[in-house]
């Protein structure tokens, strides 16, 4: 079943770049951004916008699906993706934390009094 772009956990997202992100916000479409599971257990319809009528901005269209989707290979290839930045993610945050210590380190009269120009 290709993307249910009427779903309320669906996600559309356009960038400057002209790159479009069309997602499941569940992360339950496995072939994401070609198809939806044929059965998915948490499909609800919006409401929001039920009788809206949508421009061309809203939602882009679908990309053409590669092959090699039934096969199991693309999945396989978005599941390795994901374990990288999964992998990444903790160290980022990790580091994210310690700059954050750092710069709070200098106490709060530092941060009042500092320079111009110090960071």
């Amino acid at each position: 079943m290709p993307m249910r772009t009427e779903c309320k956990h669906f996600e559309s997202r356009s960038y400057p770049s002209g790159d479009t992100v069309r997602k499941c916000n569940l992360d339950l479409a496995p072939n994401a951004p070609w198809r939806c599971p044929d059965e998915c257990p948490k499909y609800e319809r919006r409401l929001a916008d039920a009788a809206w009528t949508h421009g061309s901005l809203v939602v882009s269209s679908t990309p053409p699906e590669p092959e090699g989707l039934d096969d199991g290979s693309v999945e396989a290839l978005l599941d390795a993706a994901e374990d990288i930045l999964n992998d990444v993610a903790e160290s980022v945050m990790q580091e994210l934390a310690e700059e954050r210590e750092r710069s709070e380190r200098g106490g709060r009269f530092r941060r009042i009094f500092r320079r111009r120009g110090d960071s």
